[in-house]
This record gives structure tokens, sequence and C-alpha cells, in this order.
């Protein structure tokens, strides 16, 4: 039978969603899920979960300004979120309102800036910045950092440092890659000295992220686009850690979405690309063999994808067992080292199978996927 949005539910106590970061990154705690075994550990421990040759892939991108509020030329309250921008001046934004604003209205922001309401596009609208500034620039100068919804305060001095990852460097996200909010510049030295490799890409996370999936029949939902690009350097990486043996270990939900994306055509090609992969039970992975991550919202697209990737019941052992030792949630909360499921294993072409099976997806009728789009000719593992 195909999955429903309701197999993806779970009960949180509110009190358990962090509302703010801890004193130390590395201070979280990390529940290990091998299979079936469930471990309690320690972030700061995760050197020793991993072996030299092992490769770490981060997501680099740097969480700005997207955040804005002001009102109507009719008067009423407004507040955006930046989807993306699109252009030196354009970009799609989420736009909350007793009532929404037609094309050709006129919104005034933070008491400086005159945006026109171009047109609307699905849930999101095209919006039209004064051309004085770089958008991007205009938004760090005018725009506030958007924490996530489930974080009932208002961004603070200290979260313009907590709420990025200590290696972000491309500006382009409306949130963070939280599962890199736990590392710190000793830790990263500490996995260099045993040997594991550190490699990066950029994947843009977008506001369609926090999007509730309002279709019970999973068949019916789309993913938001996302845009990503893996250096070359990457992909060098990537292929030296399958000749030697090395596992490839996806920091976060957005990095394994990124590496799956890009192999979903075969070959992992260095360049940019787009990804609207929706990862379900049943998707074949060919990149990833461990995922770091945080905890996911119920019914989220990412608790689905983590599913996937780790088996349905033990996600469902993992998070009663998480909820019943008062792990801290969400983007400022706690973390997970998950080992995938070798049933779910398809390696690429001309790397190395490591073992699992590569036939058909468990349920061929939840398998949706959609291969990314625009990626130019580069190189390939």
């Amino acid at each position: 039978m195909p999955l429903s949005l309701a197999d993806f539910d779970y009960a949180l106590p509110p009190e358990l969603i962090a509302q703010s970061p801890l004193p130390e990154r590395t201070a979280s705690r990390l529940l290990i899920v091998d299979d079936s075994r469930l471990e309690d550990s320690r972030f700061a421990d995760l050197p020793d979960l991993l072996r030299a040759g092992d490769l770490l892939v981060f997501n680099d991108t740097r969480v700005f300004h997207a955040r804005l509020h002001g009102a109507k030329d009719s008067g009423g309250r407004v507040e955006v979120l930046i989807e993306r921008p699109v252009g030196r001046h354009e970009a799609l934004a989420q736009v909350r309102a007793s009532h929404a604003p037609k094309p050709g209205s006129r919104l005034f922001l933070e008491d400086v800036l005159d945006v026109e309401v171009v047109a609307r596009d699905g849930e999101f609208f095209l919006l039209r910045f004064p051309n004085t500034d770089d958008l991007v620039d205009l938004l760090e100068k005018h725009g506030k950092l958007p924490l996530p919804p489930y974080i009932r305060r208002q961004a603070e001095e200290g979260d313009e440092a907590r709420y990025q990852t200590v290696y972000a460097r491309e500006r382009g996200s409306v949130a963070a890659p939280t599962a890199g909010l736990h590392f710190d510049p000793a830790l990263l030295e500490a996995l260099r000295a045993k040997g594991v490799e550190l490699a990066w890409l950029t994947l843009h996370v977008g506001a369609g992220t926090f999007q509730p999936v309002r279709t019970e029949n999973l068949a019916h939902h789309r993913m938001h686009r996302e845009r990503y690009v893996i250096p070359a350097e990457t992909v060098d990486a990537l292929t030296a850690a399958r000749a030697h043996g090395g596992r490839i270990v996806a920091v976060g939900t957005t990095s394994l979405r990124a590496l799956e994306g890009a192999a979903q055509e075969g070959d992992i090609l260095a360049g940019p690309g787009e990804t609207e992969l929706f990862i379900l039970p049943g998707f074949r992975f060919r990149m990833a063999d461990a995922l770091i991550t945080n905890f996911h919202l119920p019914k989220s697209t990412l608790l689905m994808l983590v599913a996937a990737f780790g088996g349905t019941e033990n996600m469902r052992r993992a998070y009663a067992h998480a909820v019943s030792e008062r792990y801290r949630f969400f983007s400022y909360g706690d973390a997970m080292f998950i080992t995938r499921q070798d049933t779910n294993h398809h390696p690429p072409g001309p790397l190395p199978a490591e073992g699992g099976d590569s036939g058909s997806p468990l349920d061929g009728s939840t398998q949706l996927t959609a291969p990314p789009s625009g990626r130019p000719g580069g190189r390939r593992t």
C-alpha cells in the first residue's frame, strides 16, 4: 500500500523543542542508529564513530537576512520571508498578510524599502526590490535573521553566530543546515587528525523547507526546487573515498539531497544543478553510507527522508526513544548518526558496490523522484 502522511506522525511534547542553542556547539547529545541498534552518545565523541578514509560532506551555505516586516500600500501589515533571489533585484517570497497582495501593488518594508508585487507563483510572490544595491546586500542591511517558525522568539544577537555553521561561506539560505551547527573548529581539527576527509558542497535552503505537506496521499506531493553546487574537489574526494573503501557521510539532509539528486542520472557532475527530489521509503540511495542529522518535525518531508535512509521501523523506535530520554528537538536540538540500511543502497555505475541489494525499490509506487535540471557538463565520478 502507498504510504500516507499519517505514517510519519509522532507525538512530541512541546517542551522538547529547543528554543536556544546550548552554550557549546559540541555539547549536544548524539543518538546512534545502526540498523536496529540504538545507542546514546555525545556529539563530541563523533570521531570515535569514524575511521581514517571516511569522508564527511558538509553544506557550506550561509543564512542571510531573509525576513522583513512592513505594510501593504493599502495599510495592512505584512511579513515577508524570501524564498530565493531570482536576479539582482527580484526574489520569490512568502508573504503573510490578512489578505494576499495583488500584482501591481506595493509593499513598504522595514520603513525604507519600496517593493513591487510583480506576480504570484503558487504559494510564493515575485517581488521587485529597489535597484540601488545587490538584493542580498540590501537584505543583509535591512532584513532580519529568519529563525524557524517553531522557535517562539525573535532572533537575538547571539543567533547571528549560532544559527550559522562555523564553515558557512556562500550566502543564499533562509534556514541553516542544522546538522552542521554541532561542529566547532576543534572538532573539525580532531577529525582531520584522525584521517577523516572533509569536503563541501553548497545547497541553498529555501523557505519551502517549512511548508507543510498538505495531501494525505504522498504521491500527490511535489517538492520545492533547491539549487546546489558541487565543486570539482568534492567530486575528486568522493571518488577517492569510494576507491579506498571509505564511507561517505552526509552532514545533514541538505548535503544528502544534493548528493543523491546529482547522482540520479548516474554519474555526479561537478558544477551547479537543481533538485526537486522527494525521498520516501523505497528510494534507492546511490551515494551516502551514513547521515548526521537533527530530529525533524512530524509529517515533514525530512522525516520521510530519514525513514527512507535508516528504515521506517528503526526511525519510529529512535524517535520514541528520543522523546522518552528527553532529547532536544529541531534546529537547536540534538543529533543522530544513522547508518544507511543496506537494502536501500544502489551505487552509481562506475563506483564499486559495497554490498547490499541494488534491485527494485521496496514499493515502486512510493518512489517519487525528479532528476536535477540544467546541469552543465563537468567532471564525473
